[in-house]
């Protein structure tokens, strides 16, 4: 009697150990760090690879909604994105009859699989899951929970990769290049380096949510007509006064925001570039500081992750649609031909046409997700930039925030304020669109 309490209480002690052991990885892998390195990983080598900002975007987001959908059955309590995006069909089953599965982890392996898939420096993310698999050794996490965990993590990556192959930016890639014409209105490529276009076509890319990219077109650009007192000749002398007149506080804002994934400098005959973060990538910087600022779990943040990449990338495809509609020249052409040649913009012009501000409507659609989720008066401070050399600033919203980032297109000289404005009331329609559209 006494040889069978003593082998129960055994057995007791082992399941209290195992119970504990097993509460122990639970709580290691369900860490948000993991979530937030995963991304800054990804951010690195966006920024590495020199992506464009539209293009950026789709790099976020089909593996932050990759991500969601397998930690989702874990957290029952979010809905599925599957019959809200675009063609998004419901993710696998797990299978969990014979083996356990750690979502949080699942939610990892998928996060990564199709980020790898999506870059051009696969090495960089390997390296980066091998090293995040070591850690879950060492956290406990039993060999058998481990593979199963990645293995449904890919089930689910094949899922969304499927999805994703089926939005028309592999045939985008052979779509002809934007025509130059001789028209005093029409973008025309810019100094210093005079690239040709970016994306004339990304209007084609499927969309997340919006119903298509001219679901939100703005009114169109005033006419070009460079007589005195015309409404265009008055937002061109706008933008010249302004940068000739920027006070520190405007240049510090105006280089905050710049955000272009490349700046080549000319040195005589010697040529460098600079590689930053895109505009896009700023954002998702700033869901992540909400995110850890508001002590969110793994879920939560994976939903902030995924719910502005989604903003982003359909406000990139409403914004891009206009700017190929309109065509509108920039600032430097007009400025450079017309009134001062040797007038250069505190930063350099990016390759695409001016109008509406790309910086005004992926950022208010950004702003307008976030404080959905982390309210009106979220205060924060943006630290983003800070690595690439530049101080950090604080806002009382991200609204505050994205109204800064839009004006300060104007500080930069690459945009009129009409672009600026009317991107403003264009971002915020796609971004409350998408807030009202989407179950969350």
């Amino acid at each position: 009697m006494m040889r069978k309490t003593a082998g129960l209480l055994g057995i007791s002690i082992l399941l209290l150990v195992n119970c504990s052991t097993d509460d122990s990885y639970r709580k290691a892998v369900s860490d948000p760090a993991f979530l937030q390195r995963s991304l800054k990983q990804l951010t690195d080598i966006i920024v590495y690879d020199i992506f464009s900002p539209p293009v950026a975007s789709r790099i976020y987001a089909y593996p932050s909604i990759a991500a969601y959908e397998a930690m989702r059955p874990g957290h029952l309590e979010y809905p599925s994105f599957a019959g809200q995006l675009t063609d998004l069909t419901p993710i696998p089953h797990p299978d969990t009859t014979s083996v356990s599965i750690n979502y949080d982890i699942a939610g990892f392996q998928a996060f990564c699989v199709v980020g790898r898939a999506l870059i051009f420096s696969e090495p960089k993310m390997d390296d980066f899951i091998q090293t995040v698999h070591e850690e879950y050794r060492a956290a406990g996490v039993p060999s058998r929970i481990l593979r199963s965990s990645i293995a449904y993590g890919e089930d689910v990556a094949k899922h969304i990769l499927s999805w994703a192959d089926a939005d028309n930016y592999k045939q985008t890639r052979t779509f002809p290049k934007f025509e130059i014409r001789d028209d005093s209105s029409r973008w025309q490529p810019t100094p210093p380096d005079y690239m040709e276009a970016i994306e004339p076509h990304w209007n084609k890319i499927r969309p997340f949510v919006i119903e298509g990219p001219d679901q939100f077109v703005p009114k169109p650009p005033s006419p070009f007509d460079l007589t005195e007192n015309s409404a265009f000749h008055k937002e061109v002398m706008e933008v010249y006064e302004t940068v000739n007149n920027l006070d520190e506080e405007q240049t510090e804002i105006a280089s905050f925001w710049d955000c272009n994934p490349y700046v080549s400098h000319h040195k005589g005959h010697v040529m460098f570039a600079t590689k930053k973060i895109t505009p896009g990538g700023h954002w998702m910087g700033i869901a992540q500081i909400a995110a850890r600022q508001d002590s969110a779990n793994i879920m939560r943040t994976v939903q902030t992750f995924a719910l502005t990449s989604i903003a982003l990338a359909d406000a990139f495809i409403s914004c891009w649609d206009e700017k190929y509609r309109s065509n509108l020249i920039r600032p430097e052409t007009i400025i450079n031909q017309y009134i001062d040649e040797d007038w250069v913009p505190p930063l350099q012009t990016p390759p695409f046409p001016e109008y509406t501000s790309g910086h005004s409507v992926i950022s208010s659609a950004a702003a307008v997700m976030l404080t959905e989720l982390y309210g009106d008066n979220f205060a924060y401070d943006d630290d983003v930039e800070v690595e690439y050399g530049l101080p950090m600033r604080s806002f009382s919203s991200f609204l505050e925030a994205s109204s800064e980032a839009a004006v300060s297109r104007l500080y930069g000289g690459i945009h009129y304020m009409p672009a600026i404005e009317n991107g403003v009331d264009q971002g915020r329609q796609v971004g409350s669109y998408i807030v009202d559209q989407l179950e969350f």
